[in-house]
C-alpha cells in the first residue's frame, strides 16, 4: 500500500474571532489562524492539498501567533525541491478565495474540485464573499480541473469524501500514512471543533460545527462523519501544524 508523509505549509494567516471557527462558542476571543498547503509527499505524483494565499501577509506578530514561518507558495515548495511547474495533482478542499490562489502557476497540475463549488465560485450567494472566480478561470481555460461528482480515489492511498459542512462541495481528502488514515477536513475548522473542550462536551456535543456554514445540523454529522473514519485528524486551520512538523512525525 502507498503510503505518504504530509508536509503543511503555511501559505498565510487571519486575525479574527475564535468564533469564526467555532460555531456558537469563543465570542471575543482572539484568534490567528494559519492558511495552509498541504503536501503528500510519498507515491509517484507530486500531489498538494489547496494552495492558498498569493500574497500572503508577514509580519514578526503573526507569526508568533501561529508558532511558525509564513512563506509563499513558491517559498513554501522550495523548501521541498519543487517549483509550481512539478506539481502533478492539486486537490481542492473548497474553493473559497484564500484555498486556491494560486492555482494558476500550476500549469502541469490536474485540480480536482467537487461540482457543487465550480457552481458556487461562479455564482455565489451574496453571502459567501469568500468565493472570486478569478483564481480559477485560467486552470478552467486550460482544461485542467477535474470535476469529482462522488467519493472516489485520486491516487494510490489518496481519496476524496465530500463532506458539505462549510460549503455545499467541501472535500475531506484521506491520506494512508505509516500511523493510519489522516483526513485533512473538507471544512474549516480548529481542532477544538473536532475535540471540544469539556463544557461543550457536557452539552453532549461531539463536535463543534464551523462558525461559517451552509446548514449547522448537516456540518455537526458531517463532521462525525469525517471525525470517525480518520484515526490522524488534520482540520484545515489548526495552528499546531504551523511549526511544519511532518505528520505523522
Amino acid at each position: 500500500m502507498t503510503t505518504y508523509t504530509i508536509h503543511p505549509i503555511v501559505v498565510g494567516s487571519k486575525l479574527f474571532d475564535k468564533s469564526m471557527m467555532t460555531y456558537q462558542h469563543g465570542y471575543g476571543q482572539p484568534y490567528a489562524i494559519p492558511i495552509y498547503v498541504w503536501y503528500l509527499e510519498g507515491g509517484d505524483k507530486k500531489i498538494l492539498v489547496d494552495t492558498g494565499e498569493m500574497q500572503p501577509i508577514r509580519s514578526e506578530d503573526r507569526e508568533k501567533a501561529l508558532g511558525g514561518k509564513i512563506y509563499t507558495f513558491e517559498e513554501g515548495l522550495t523548501r521541498f525541491g519543487l517549483t509550481p511547474e512539478d506539481i502533478d495533482v492539486v486537490i481542492h478542499t473548497h474553493l473559497h478565495n484564500d484555498h486556491c490562489e494560486n492555482d494558476a502557476k500550476c500549469v502541469n497540475a490536474r485540480i480536482y474540485v467537487h461540482e457543487k463549488e465550480l457552481e458556487h465560485v461562479h455564482d455565489p450567494h451574496p453571502l459567501d464573499f469568500r468565493y472570486n472566480e478569478e483564481y480559477i478561470e485560467e486552470v478552467e481555460e486550460n482544461g485542467q480541473i477535474e470535476v469529482v461528482t462522488e467519493d472516489r480515489e485520486i491516487a494510490p492511498g489518496v481519496r476524496v469524501v465530500h463532506s458539505p459542512a462549510h460549503t455545499e462541495g467541501g472535500l475531506s481528502v484521506l491520506v494512508e500514512t505509516a500511523k493510519g488514515t489522516a483526513a485533512i477536513t473538507g471544512f474549516c475548522v480548529i481542532m477544538d471543533n473536532l475535540n471540544p473542550p469539556k463544557e461543550v462536551r457536557a452539552m453532549e456535543m461531539e463536535v463543534i460545527p464551523p462558525g461559517t456554514c451552509v446548514n449547522p445540523y448537516q456540518a455537526y454529522d458531517v463532521m462525525k462523519r469525517i471525525k470517525e473514519s480518520a484515526d490522524i485528524l488534520l482540520p484545515l486551520h489548526e495552528p499546531r501544524f504551523a511549526d511544519g512538523r511532518p505528520i505523522p512525525g
